[in-house]
C-alpha cells in the first residue's frame, strides 16, 4: 500500500506567509484536507496533507518556499472516547514512538482519521492492522 505524503513548508514566521502559501494552493486548484502549523520564533513548520502533493510541493518550491515531501502513516479510528488511545497503546508497546501526529474527522460519530510519522512507518501500519485499524491508502486519502 502506497503511503499518503505530506508537504511540509518552512516558513519565516512573519504575517503573510500563510497567505502565500494558501493562495498558491487555492490559485492552483489543489485542495487541503489537514493542516497543522507549528511555531518556533523566527521560523515555523506547515504540515499540509493535500490532494495532489507532487505538484503543491512544485508550484510551492517554484515561488521560493523551502518545502519537502513526508510519508505519514494514516490510520482510521473510531471516533469516541479511547480510539486514538488505543492505536497508541499497540504502537508503544511493540516500542513505536510516535514522532508527530494530527487527525481529522472523516464521519463525525464514527471515524477519524489519523496521520503519524514514526521512524519505522511499515512496523507501525503492521501493529495498527494487527490491532484491528485500517489503514488509508494515498489514494483513498488524497480522494476524500
Amino acid at each position: 500500500m502506497k503511503m499518503a505524503e505530506q508537504i511540509n513548508i518552512f516558513l519565516d514566521n512573519k504575517p503573510g506567509r500563510l497567505r502565500a502559501v494558501t493562495g498558491i494552493l487555492a490559485d492552483n486548484g489543489i485542495n487541503l484536507r489537514a493542516v497543522v502549523i507549528q511555531d518556533h520564533t523566527d521560523y515555523g513548520m506547515v504540515k499540509m496533507l493535500v490532494d495532489e502533493p507532487c505538484r503543491a510541493r512544485e508550484f510551492l518550491t517554484t515561488a521560493g518556499f523551502a518545502c519537502a515531501l513526508k510519508n505519514v502513516l494514516t490510520v482510521l479510528v473510531p471516533d469516541r472516547p479511547g480510539g486514538l488511545h488505543r492505536l497508541f497503546v499497540a504502537l508503544d508497546e511493540k516500542g513505536i514512538n510516535v514522532l508527530d501526529a494530527y487527525g481529522f474527522i472523516v464521519e463525525s460519530r464514527k471515524e477519524a482519521a489519523v496521520c503519524i510519522e514514526v521512524q519505522s512507518l511499515d512496523a507501525a501500519a503492521a501493529i495498527a492492522e494487527k490491532n484491528g485499524f485500517k489503514l488509508i491508502s494515498a489514494e483513498e486519502i488524497y480522494g476524500l
